[in-house]
């Protein structure tokens, strides 16, 4: 499959580390969640942090590495989405069938203060891999032209 005329394995590729790093943060805190981790301890492991700062990092690194350009730039966060927002509608779900507030689901983490553990909080984190992906895109092209002015680029022969 390819996307913007790279293939899908190449954006994995590309960012594996940091989706890695995205996968080991959400399993861990929906772990110690499982695991009856008082939320204090385990809220900062933040997935919410991470997105922001892959978005940000990547904003720049996809023109600066010689990977690609704007358009290259939104698979690249979209995947970072897809792979956090997998987890949290998973710890959702979780909540829903076993009945008890995992980290996902917990009340002081929901913007109306009453329990996540619903499809509609599931389906709500769906619709974010559509729209924030797109937000952010937005903005990181802002970042990427502010860094095609003020940064050299790797050749992709470079990337490698």
């Amino acid at each position: 499959m390819k996307i913007f005329g790279k293939p899908l394995t190449d954006y994995i590729r590309f960012e594996r580390y940091y989706l890695l790093l995205i996968l080991v943060v959400g399993l861990a805190r929906l772990g110690l969640s499982l695991a009856k981790v008082p939320n204090t301890v385990d809220k900062f492991l933040s997935l919410t942090v991470l997105e922001l700062f892959g978005f940000l990092f990547y904003s720049v690194y996809v023109y600066t590495s010689g990977f690609g350009s704007y358009r290259n730039l939104y698979p690249v966060i979209l995947l970072q989405w897809v792979v956090s927002q997998a987890i949290i509608v998973s710890g959702i779900a979780i909540s829903i069938f076993t009945n008890e507030d995992n980290i996902f689901s917990a009340p002081e983490f929901s913007p109306n203060k009453q329990s996540g553990r619903t499809w509609g909080h599931a389906v709500a984190h769906l619709i974010v891999i559509v729209i924030a992906p797109l937000i952010l895109w937005l903005i990181g092209c802002l970042i990427m032209l502010i860094t095609k002015k003020i940064a050299p680029r790797r050749s992709a022969a470079e990337h490698g």
